[in-house]
C-alpha cells in the first residue's frame, strides 16, 4: 500500500461492524483532544489510546521466517508525544506500520480507540486509517504535478465534503503548517522543510487523532529539523497525538517519553 493509499478513506463498513460507523466517520470534524495531564490522579481516568498487548510480528524473507517483534507491551495515552528508537532493521517500522493499521500483527492485541485492529475486518482498517491516523513519512511523497494545496486535498477525496468546505480545510492546514501563502507553489519550487510541512499538513488536514511519522526529519538540515520539531511540538500542544520513529537523539529527547525497541521488545528509556 502506498503512503496516499493510507491516507485515503475506503468503502463503507459491512453491516456488523457499523456499531463503529459514528465512531469512525471521516466527514465528521475531529474534536480536540485533550493534552496529558500533569494530574497522576486525572491522568488515571483517561483510557489509553493504543493498547499493545504481547503483540509478535513474523514474516517470510528469502526462504528465512524473521521476527522483528517478539513481544510488545505498551500502552499510549492521549496527547502524549513518543518517539521510537532502536537499531537498523530492529523492526521500528514494522511497529509503526502495525500502529497505522497497516498491517497486522502475527499474535497479541493492538487496540486503537478500544477497536481491536488486529481483529478488525479489512474495511474496518481502511476507515480507522482515513477518521483517525494521520502518516508523515522521510521523504514527504508529495505528487510533484500537484501544487501543495492539491496534494494535500488528496487526504481528503472520498469524505463526501463539498467543493467549498475541502478547499476551506485545506487553507486551514496550510496556514498551521506556516504556509498560508504557498498553496500555489509545486513541490519543486518549496525547500526540503516546506515539503515537509506540505506532508505534515496532508496529514492532518482531516483531523486525526493520531499522528504516526517515520523519520520526519531524515531528510532535513539541523535547522530545518529544529522548524518541524517546533511544529510537531505545537500540534501536539493542542492535544495531538505523535508517535514518531526516529534514529536523531535530538529528536527523541523533545518527547514526553522515549522508547527504545531491541529485541524485538519495548523499553521506556529513563531520562
Amino acid at each position: 500500500m502506498s503512503p496516499l493509499d493510507a491516507a485515503r478513506p475506503g468503502p463503507q463498513l459491512s453491516t456488523d461492524s457499523e456499531r463503529n460507523e459514528t465512531q469512525m466517520n471521516p466527514t465528521a470534524q475531529a474534536a480536540p483532544e485533550t493534552a496529558v495531564s500533569p494530574d497522576p490522579a486525572a491522568r488515571s481516568r483517561i483510557e489509553p489510546i493504543y493498547v499493545l498487548d504481547g503483540i509478535t510480528k513474523s514474516y517470510r524473507m528469502q526462504g528465512r521466517t524473521l521476527t522483528p517483534l517478539t513481544g510488545v507491551d505498551i500502552s499510549i495515552m492521549p496527547g502524549e508525544f513518543a518517539t521510537i528508537q532502536g537499531p537498523t532493521g530492529g523492526g521500528k517500522s514494522t511497529l509503526l506500520q502495525l500502529l497505522g493499521a497497516l498491517d497486522r500483527p502475527s499474535s497479541g492485541v493492538l487496540r486503537l480507540d478500544g477497536i481491536d485492529l488486529a481483529a478488525a475486518r479489512d474495511g474496518v482498517l481502511t476507515r480507522m486509517r482515513a477518521a483517525r491516523i494521520g502518516f508523515v513519512f522521510q521523504s514527504f511523497n508529495l505528487i510533484p504535478t500537484l501544487t501543495a494545496s492539491e496534494n494535500v486535498n488528496v487526504a481528503l477525496e472520498g469524505r463526501g465534503m463539498t467543493a467549498s468546505t475541502r478547499t476551506e480545510r485545506v487553507a486551514e492546514a496550510l496556514a498551521k503548517v506556516g504556509l498560508a501563502d504557498r498553496g500555489g507553489h509545486r513541490p519543486s519550487e518549496l525547500s526540503g522543510g516546506q515539503q515537509q510541512r506540505v506532508a505534515i499538513a496532508r496529514a492532518i488536514v482531516a483531523g486525526p487523532k493520531v499522528l504516526l511519522a517515520d523519520e520526519p526529519t531524515g531528510n532535513l538540515d539541523e535547522s530545518m529539523r529544529d522548524e518541524i520539531l517546533e511544529l510537531l511540538e505545537g500540534l501536539n500542544r493542542e492535544g495531538l497525538t505523535i508517535v514518531a520513529v526516529t534514529h536523531d537523539s535530538a529528536v527523541a529527547k523533545r518527547a514526553h517519553r522515549r522508547l527504545r525497541l531491541d529485541g524485538g521488545r519495548l523499553h521506556e528509556v529513563r531520562r
